[in-house]
């Protein structure tokens, strides 16, 4: 049940807020996205902005000062690196946000197309880029640091908690959190529960292969052995694996698996975040066995922030979240965004697709590892770019994804075919 004061004491009360929370049904009309970048503090020689060379990270690449970040921001900047912020989006909607490692990262507004997606985070990418650029800031590309040690410079609670969590597993969780990068594309759920269940479903099974074709991170730094496609999803699956599920069949699937997943830290009673003992979960705090410690039991925004620290493929948010791409070459990141929003812009081609990635469905990690260097997901890869392509009306986003799909077919990396800048 769910109490007079707010807390979520029952299993079927947490169930069916996580229903309404993360699966706001309805047509699905609009897509949005994330992108980030690395920081590092520009050289004393200014970039020349007609050069087609960009700012590379090195080993000497030093990372900028959150108070330098927050005074080129402005009024833009994130509340978790100036308290007082008015956090203002950027000219065309864009809210931008810092990650533990100096990431910056632009999420965009909901739009009912993607070329107006691309436009939009285009003009705010090169507002950010100049913001940066006047306090001696420079915007890397990219999606794994591999040459810098990670560097945790938020100092929130929360990462914190992250960084002792996950370190107990070995150093996969710092690299994860302050030396990678991603494109995460946005979607919305579907018209009905079932509708969602074959939406989120369908974003499962082209997972392995879309990450594949955009697989750009060969090297972390302090990794060693043999090669990975995808060193950032490394991270994520080396670092805490009970906090990403397999595909759910049903959403009750995923709230069950929820509550069970171990807690990664709670707010007291006194307002302080404290780490439970490894394994309690969710559900045991609901059942009163956290009562001593926490002093409180669970409301609906405690769920809420419990479910900002798992990490499926796929996040369940009110809309479907794709949290298994690369950050992508200058330029190229909105490929990787196309080719999601194409294959999902109707149940015929979702269809289609799901009919190409059904024998890759399952190979999550030999995707991370192998890439475009296995056979059979570079052959889903580039066919599912060609039907994506055809699902693309003619314009920059069509002869992008027949781009891409070429690329696929030859084996060869996002990086191994950049566009000039």
């Amino acid at each position: 049940m769910t109490t007079t004061s707010g807390e979520i004491t029952s299993r079927p009360a947490a169930a069916a807020h996580l229903t309404r929370v993360c699966f706001k049904l309805g047509p699905p009309q609009l897509v949005g996205a994330e992108l980030e970048w690395f920081t590092r503090v520009a050289e004393e020689t200014p970039h020349d902005p007609g050069s087609h060379s960009r700012p590379a990270l090195t080993a000497e690449a030093v990372r900028p000062d959150l108070r330098e970040l927050a005074a080129a921001l402005g009024g833009h900047a994130p509340r978790s690196i100036a308290p007082h912020s008015p956090e203002l989006p950027l000219g065309s909607g864009s809210v931008v946000s810092v990650e533990p490692g100096g990431q910056i990262e632009l999420s965009s507004v909901p739009h009912p197309d993607l070329t107006g997606l691309r436009r939009a985070l285009a003009a705010d990418e090169v507002s950010l880029r100049a913001l940066l650029a006047a306090r001696g800031i420079d915007v890397v590309a990219g999606a794994a640091d591999g040459v810098r040690p990670p560097q945790r410079l938020l100092t929130t609670e929360r990462y914190r908690a992250m960084e002792e969590s996950f370190g107990r597993s070995g150093g996969f969780g710092a690299l994860m959190m302050c030396n990678t990068a991603a494109v995460q594309v946005a979607l919305d759920a579907g018209v009905d529960a079932d509708h969602a269940v074959t939406r989120w479903t369908l974003l499962h099974t082209i997972g392995p292969a879309l990450m594949s074709a955009f697989a750009n991170s060969p090297d972390l730094y302090g990794v060693d052995g043999a090669p990975w496609a995808s060193q950032r999803m490394r991270t994520w699956l080396e670092t805490d694996r009970t906090r990403i599920p397999p595909p759910a069949q049903t959403i009750d699937d995923y709230t069950d698996w929820v509550l069970a997943v171990p807690l990664l830290c709670v707010r007291t009673a006194a307002d302080i975040l404290w780490t439970p003992p490894a394994g309690a979960t969710f559900a045991d705090w609901m059942d009163g066995h956290l009562d001593a410690a926490v002093g409180r039991r669970p409301d609906a925004g405690d769920l809420a922030y419990h479910v900002s620290t798992v990490f499926p493929m796929v996040r369940p948010q009110g809309y479907l979240e794709v949290r298994y791409l690369d950050g992508q070459p200058t330029g190229m990141w909105s490929v990787p965004i196309a080719a999601v929003t194409a294959l999902l812009a109707n149940d015929e081609v979702g269809a289609a697709a799901a009919a190409i990635a059904a024998p890759t469905a399952d190979a999550w990690l030999r995707a991370a590892q192998r890439g475009l260097r296995d056979p059979e997901l570079r052959s889903a890869a580039s066919h599912l770019l060609s039907l994506a392509a055809e699902a693309t009306p003619s314009g920059p986003d069509h002869d992008d994804l027949v781009a891409a799909a070429a690329r696929c077919a030859r084996g060869h990396t996002p990086a191994q075919e950049a566009l000039p800048a």
